[in-house]
């Protein structure tokens, strides 16, 4: 029986071992993809307690304890904390048992299992080094993970004031870099909407009176994102949105909406066409990667939705057939010579080889100009983690794969690199071992450094 999650925890082989514990181990990390606070960054936070800093903002952790039976804002701090000792000790089989052990270890040298009987132990070790340990401030996290960079997500209304505030600062070594996520300026059938277009037009000094101003206006705050060193975009997507229309049966949905009518699924998805198709060629011009998310059916449960609003554990992985408005999507980018670099990222993997396979048909120009995104949310567990890149692997070239990100609006979620790092490892340690690679250390090592940091670092 192997040591409970030791130095060789996930490698199964010695070429394994040596990739992870050799190449891969000591690389730093570009987290392109993250829900980091640039406020709290810019504060150099520290956390006032374990309770905090895990169950703050981790609607992860709260699923689960509402599965086992409990509220995840009963009690104190310590009763929370508890809440959660209870829910890992039913997790084995879940990545959070994983992480929550690897983020004990790695910021707080514990080596105990975390349980009920053990939970007081832990929070007040934990938070005694919260307290006395100068390197678990943010900054001093960032230079312990070695962070080369993190990408936050930022709407286009943000003054990206702390942005700015940690670049003049200078105080910490890591790129604190925006990313331009537009999803309200799109969501022409949400709530608030209205509201958002007449923040939107405040913003960029822009009048917006038909369809082509919020683009005019967008693309002024777009710029003003790329002043401040902005690489990438991103778009929550319940699907690819492909609706043929001319702009004036566009501009009469948004005019549509802006004397508070309901616009139909249908016009909503041509108003999105739109959106999304002249974002994506303004960030073709400035060179910008954009990501898609695609997949998450969002806010399913009315109660807590109700109680608590969105981003607080009531989604799951949807089931849209993507793959005709995807193709249209792209082809009519690439048609005109509009294709940015393109991340997609399904919550759904049953569309890996749907996303794997349609990617190979607009690469072009510069290495692994699109990408299939790691696994993600639901997926990002070991099974889908090997199934992700085993599928890359299989249908395109994993040795471009720009890796890992957190996703996470958690300081401490940085171990979930090295986690990503084993699995890696281990896919392409157990092909040496069986001779599906050659036995070369120097080339299997330089790929496995790549998919860690160098790929994303170039592409970005």
């Amino acid at each position: 029986m192997k040591d409970f999650m030791g130095d060789d925890f996930l490698l199964e082989n010695e070429p394994a071992r040596m990739l992870f514990h050799e190449w891969a181990k000591d690389m730093p990390i570009f987290d392109y993809h993250c829900h980091l606070s640039p406020k709290e960054i810019a504060q150099n936070k520290r956390e006032p307690d374990i309770t905090q800093a895990w169950l703050g903002g981790d609607h992860y952790k709260w699923r689960m304890i509402r599965a086992n039976g409990m509220d995840e804002r009963e009690g104190d701090s310590f009763q929370r904390f508890y809440n959660w000792s209870d829910a890992v000790s039913r997790l084995v089989g879940n990545p959070l048992y994983h992480w929550t052990h690897l983020e004990l270890k790695r910021y707080f040298g514990i080596d105990k299992v975390l349980c009920p009987t053990t939970a007081r132990e832990i929070y007040d070790e934990a938070n005694d080094k919260l307290k006395n340990d100068p390197s678990l401030n943010v900054y001093g996290i960032f230079d312990k993970f070695k962070v080369y960079a993190v990408g936050t997500t930022d709407d286009p209304v943000d003054s990206l004031e702390y942005h700015a505030q940690i670049r003049s600062e200078g105080k910490t070594k890591t790129k604190v870099i925006p990313s331009f996520r537009p999803d309200k300026a799109m969501n022409i059938d949400a709530a608030g909407f209205n509201a958002y277009i007449d923040s939107l037009a405040a913003a960029s000094g822009v009048s917006i009176d038909n369809a082509w101003d919020v683009m005019t206006a967008l693309s002024k705050r777009l710029d003003w994102f790329v002043e401040n060193g902005c690489l990438a975009t991103d778009h929550a997507l319940c699907f690819p949105p492909y609706a043929v229309g001319s702009d004036a049966q566009v501009n009469e949905v948004f005019l549509k909406a802006r004397k508070g009518e309901a616009v139909t699924a249908s016009e909503a998805e041509l108003y999105r066409t739109f959106i999304l198709m002249s974002l994506a060629k303004e960030y073709s011009k400035r060179g910008l990667v954009m990501q898609l998310h695609m997949q998450a059916s969002r806010n399913n449960c009315s109660r807590g939705y109700k109680a608590l609003g969105p981003d607080t554990g009531y989604d799951a992985i949807s089931d849209y057939s993507i793959a005709d408005k995807l193709a249209r999507f792209l082809d009519a980018l690439d048609s005109q010579d509009a294709l940015p670099k393109t991340i997609l990222y399904s919550l759904n993997p049953n569309d890996y080889y749907v996303l794997g396979s349609l990617m190979g048909d607009f690469q072009r120009d510069i290495p692994g100009k699109l990408q299939l995104g790691s696994g993600w949310w639901f997926c990002d567990h070991i099974d889908g983690m090997v199934q992700q890149m085993k599928t890359l692997g299989n249908l395109g070239m994993l040795s471009r794969f720009v890796g890992m990100l957190t996703d996470s609006r958690s300081f401490l979620s940085y171990p979930r690199h090295e986690y990503f790092r084993r699995i890696m490892c281990n896919i392409l340690g157990t092909w040496m071992e069986n001779g599906e690679a050659p036995g070369d250390y120097e080339m299997m090592g330089k790929m496995a450094q790549d998919i860690s940091f160098n790929n994303a670092l170039h592409y970005f």
